[in-house]
């Protein structure tokens, strides 16, 4: 399936538990199982049912913001009066001149009425959001990108942003789905001075005391080297930190800059044989409370395939230190409980270490063992340790020590079920190992 900037949105129809995701360009897609998916909608023209197959009259005033009839990572969310909220946003490519509106409806499926633009960006030489303050895309955001969530107390924000001034959040009113008079463009929690971070989602789970940001370094073509990170918060406006306790408000600049700072979940990669992504990234990320479960939800291209992309799922486990890991293989549903015991383990596994870097090549795996003894050999050597609970320690020489999660996974490459592991560095990089 391919929605570009996939935002996920889990409700129940017909007593169901059913996962949207809306991207850009009007495309959205459903969902029981995070397997099979249905197209809802697609393409930015009067053919599309989310807006009453009236788009260009409804959103006619964003069009000639930006002076082109396109749309970008969409949002939806439900409003406290029962009603759902679709943020459209668009930016030209060439600048920061954005903008992100609200439209409601009284169905997830639409369709959608425009109820106006909420934020622009990119006035050149005028007055912006922030009273007083004259547009400057160093400091202040590009109003794209929006991310809705309710915290632990029911309140309801919004983050959003793209490269120029970083990433921004807003307390929003949850019956209109409109920001909160007086703010703004809202509180920076990271990025600036033109950095290459966008795409955040927040997701704050009921076991949980943190707040994960999800951000996406880097561009998004197949070269563009887009990695998924996280930093975490004790409260939904932050200040969130990365692994070295790094406050990311302090983020910003050249890729260089960037580049040492969040936890890098996940980057381009590749298991010898078998299957690869190439920047993989804008992501969002779901907690199934019925299972327990977390789910990572992106896009990603594929190498040698130049720009195509598609869909992809992944299984997420909290690691020893409370930060998420992302499980190896594309998920699966499995039958019974997902436990692995020491002698699973023991074997062969193809290993990818995705350092810190924003990779525009894919990280190649290599070939190490897990031995009986609590060595690992190979192509590299330490040691290991299963703990309870599926958590795995490795010691790894010249790369440090990892906290992680093992667990079973499908390799759809060789349609065997497969012991992996996903575990992460006090330095914010994450290793991946998965079973030949």
């Amino acid at each position: 399936m391919s929605v570009h900037d996939p935002s996920v949105y889990q409700t129940s129809v017909n007593g169901q538990t059913t996962y949207y995701i809306f991207g850009s360009f009007l495309a959205s897609a459903k969902s029981t199982d995070l397997m099979n998916w249905t197209s809802v909608s697609d393409g930015v023209n009067n053919n599309n049912p989310l807006f009453n197959y009236n788009v260009t009259n409804e959103l006619a005033e964003g069009f000639a913001w930006t002076g082109e009839q396109s749309l970008w990572a969409a949002d939806v969310v439900q409003l406290s009066n029962g009603q759902f909220a679709y943020y459209y946003n668009q930016s030209i490519m060439t600048a920061p001149r954005g903008y992100t509106g609200v439209a409601t409806g009284n169905s997830i499926e639409g369709p959608f009425y425009n109820q106006g633009i909420q934020l622009k960006s990119g006035m050149w030489g005028e007055e912006s959001e922030n009273a007083g303050e004259i547009y400057d895309p160093t400091i202040h955001p590009n109003a794209v990108d929006p991310h809705t969530f309710y915290d632990k107390n029911g309140k309801l924000w919004m983050v959003y942003g793209s490269y120029s001034g970083g990433i921004f959040i807003l307390e929003m009113d949850d019956t209109t789905g409109k920001p909160l008079a007086g703010q703004g463009y809202g509180k920076h929690l990271l990025g600036g001075d033109h950095s290459h971070i966008e795409g955040a989602f927040i997701l704050h789970t009921p076991d949980s005391p943190y707040y994960y940001m999800f951000t996406s370094f880097g561009g998004l073509a197949a070269d563009g080297g887009y990695n998924i990170r996280v930093s975490r918060a004790t409260s939904p406006d932050g200040p969130y930190y990365d692994a070295q306790n790094y406050n990311m408000a302090n983020v910003a600049g050249n890729r260089s800059s960037i580049a040492p700072y969040g936890v890098k979940l996940m980057g381009g990669f590749e298991f010898a044989g078998e299957y690869g992504y190439l920047s993989p990234g804008h992501n969002s990320a779901v907690h199934n409370a019925a299972t327990g479960q977390n789910f990572l939800i992106f896009h990603t291209r594929f190498p040698n395939t130049g720009e195509y992309h598609s869909v992809r799922v992944h299984e997420m486990f909290i690691n020893s230190e409370g930060w998420p890991v992302v499980a190896p293989q594309r998920y699966v549903a499995l039958n019974g409980e997902n436990k692995v015991d020491f002698n699973d383990l023991l074997g062969s596994y193809k290993f990818i270490n995705h350092e810190k870097d924003i990779n525009s090549t894919a990280k190649q795996s290599i070939n190490i063992q897990l031995n009986s003894d609590n060595s690992i050999s190979g192509d590299i050597s330490g040691t290991w340790w299963l703990q309870s609970d599926n958590k795995i320690q490795l010691n790894i020489n010249n790369l440090g020590s990892f906290n992680g999660v093992a667990s079973w996974q499908w390799n759809s490459a060789t349609n065997k079920l497969v012991p992996t592991f996903s575990a992460l560095s006090a330095a914010g990089i994450a290793v991946w190992g998965s079973q030949n």
